[in-house]
């Protein structure tokens, strides 16, 4: 997702900042970070991009994030069956 709608705002002031899915330190440009890094990495870059963010979120939860961690792998994994999906 670019940048943040005024609703979006609007609702993250409202509820505090999602750090999984849109934290608010990613959303500071025109277009968020990682549209950024998959832009300039290639497809194959990009896929080993998102495993290491999937392991390093499965490797670290119980010793520093927790579930917040569980739910930024799943993030990330989902980012990463999406573009395995664009293929077929």
């Amino acid at each position: 997702m670019a940048k943040w709608s005024e609703n979006e705002w609007h609702q993250a002031a409202i509820d505090g900042p999602n750090m999984v899915h849109q934290p608010p330190h990613y959303n500071e440009g025109t277009i968020e970070c990682i549209e950024y890094i998959q832009d300039f990495l290639n497809k194959e870059e990009y896929i080993g991009y998102l495993r290491g963010n999937i392991a390093k979120y499965q490797h670290r939860w119980r010793y520093k994030g927790g579930i917040q961690d569980l739910n930024k792998s799943r993030w990330y994994l989902d980012r990463l069956i999406s573009e395995l999906e664009t293929d077929q």
